[in-house]
């Protein structure tokens, strides 16, 4: 559900622990991307992570391992995708 203010443009997407490293390199590919949030069920902010042109592959590996050790505890969680306007 697309939310519109003056500032960035932000989405949010309630998956499953499962689907959470699929949605974020979905995303991710999609491009335009400025930051993600990973909040748990209570709306708690468990991690967040500025996503940048320049940061990419081995930069990467480290946020990789932490959505990973998320996924395998997380049963529901939200995803919050702030994109920069085009």
């Amino acid at each position: 559900m697309p939310t519109t203010t003056s500032g960035p443009r932000t989405e949010e997407f309630r998956i499953t622990g499962e689907e959470l490293i699929a949605k974020i390199k979905e995303l991710v590919n999609e491009g335009n991307i400025r930051r993600i949030v990973i909040k748990n069920e209570e709306g708690s902010t468990l991690i967040e992570v500025p996503v940048t042109l320049g940061v990419l592959g081995a930069l990467l590996l480290p946020v990789w391992a932490a959505i990973g050790a998320l996924a395998a505890v997380a049963t529901n969680c939200t995803i919050v995708v702030e994109r920069r306007d085009t």
